[in-house]
């Protein structure tokens, strides 16, 4: 055992040959040291080769299953579609053969939905129209009212003096005076 660990402990007596670097001279390198290196890393590097190759193995086979178990619910679920499938197309089937007459029933209901409807709009129209014209008559027949009020203020106003506004007041005062005593 001696023997062995001698040339690893002279190592550290023999003097620097200057720097560390690789030997590409195949000849002067040391087949010995090569093998020994290879050797070790073998040995270790086995061992993790292989766990690295058996992880590698039971993911595969892991999405080979699941890939099996996915593959088979896909089955499953392409047998329910199918016969869904089935199950629809004599549905439409029904449809298509009880659709037609509902169809031209839906037609007509439409078709006297939308004349009513229409009719009601005429109808609206025609009211709203009424009910313009009136606005316009009112509008019109307000205007015909202030301007003869207008008129008639302005002819009392130029036929009024100061002495038959005094007289126009004194005889309503009298009226009111008259009024009251007929009142009480």
């Amino acid at each position: 055992m001696k023997n062995i660990t001698d040339p690893f402990l002279s190592l550290g007596y023999w003097p620097s040959a200057g720097s560390f670097g690789f030997n590409t001279d195949i000849l002067a390198t040391n087949p010995i040291n090569l093998s020994v290196v290879l050797g070790v890393l073998i040995f270790f590097g086995k061992g993790v080769l292989s766990d690295l190759l058996d992880n590698r193995k039971q993911k595969i086979l892991k999405t080979i299953r699941n890939s099996e178990e996915l593959r088979g619910r896909a089955l499953e679920q392409l047998e329910k579609a199918r016969a869904r499938l089935l199950k629809v197309e004599k549905e439409a089937d029904l449809v298509r053969v009880n659709g037609y007459s509902e169809l031209e029933r839906e037609k007509w209901n439409l078709i006297n939905s939308t004349s009513k409807t229409l009719e009601q709009f005429q109808n609206y129209k025609n009211e709203t129209i009424h009910f313009e014209q009136q606005r316009a008559i009112n509008q019109v027949r307000q205007q015909v009212f202030q301007q003869a009020l207008q008129g008639a203020l302005g002819t009392l106003n130029s036929c009024l003096n100061n002495e038959l506004h005094l007289r126009t007041i004194s005889t309503n005062i009298d009226m009111f005076g008259m009024m009251k005593e007929i009142t009480d």
